[in-house]
């Protein structure tokens, strides 16, 4: 894809999925403002992850629920105040709050900084890397996806979150 291409499926997946880009564009500038997530914001993050996926969503909902308003604002001003360059110990971080495995670590840092982050799915992984690893959904596995969507990013000077949306939006279209 080059720039262009990236720019329309970009449009496209902000059309077809206008609540949830309100939403990701909410919680982000959010984020990015108050520096700090609490419980009821990795709640709405669960709710935007699984939208599709009951079962999942409810059960996630009552892991995360387990986790102190405490140690959610803790972790997540402390992930959020570092600096660039420490994604590893980022997703680590994040994954030790109940609930929050890789993939919805990567939502989080997504939301809070879209430039740099995208999000941690197979749709966005094949195009990049092939086909996916047995156990896909790891810290590792998703610096590596990273690495491609920034490398994307960088090339045509676009956010790593725009890359990721057109990738999925058209992975999405084309099924």
């Amino acid at each position: 894809m080059d720039k262009a291409d990236y720019l329309l499926w970009g449009r496209k997946y902000d059309k077809a999925y206008g609540f949830l880009a309100q939403r990701e564009r909410e919680l982000g500038a959010k984020f990015r403002k108050k520096r700090v997530m609490t419980k009821t914001d990795l709640v709405a993050v669960v709710e935007w992850t699984f939208r599709e996926e009951t079962d999942k969503k409810t059960r996630i909902s009552e892991l995360v629920n387990r986790n102190s308003e405490e140690a959610v604002e803790r972790i997540s001003s402390q992930v959020f105040n570092l600096p660039d360059g420490n994604d590893v110990y980022r997703m680590n971080c994040l994954t030790t709050l109940e609930g929050v495995s890789p993939v919805l670590a990567s939502v989080i840092l997504m939301f809070f900084d879209p430039k740099n982050y995208g999000l941690f799915d197979v749709r966005i992984w094949k195009p990049f890397l092939g086909n996916a690893p047995t156990n896909l959904l790891t810290v590792t596995n998703y610096q590596t996806l990273l690495l491609s969507l920034r490398k994307a990013a960088n090339k045509h000077n676009l956010d790593v979150r725009l890359i990721d949306k057109a990738i999925y939006k058209r992975s999405i279209d084309e099924i």
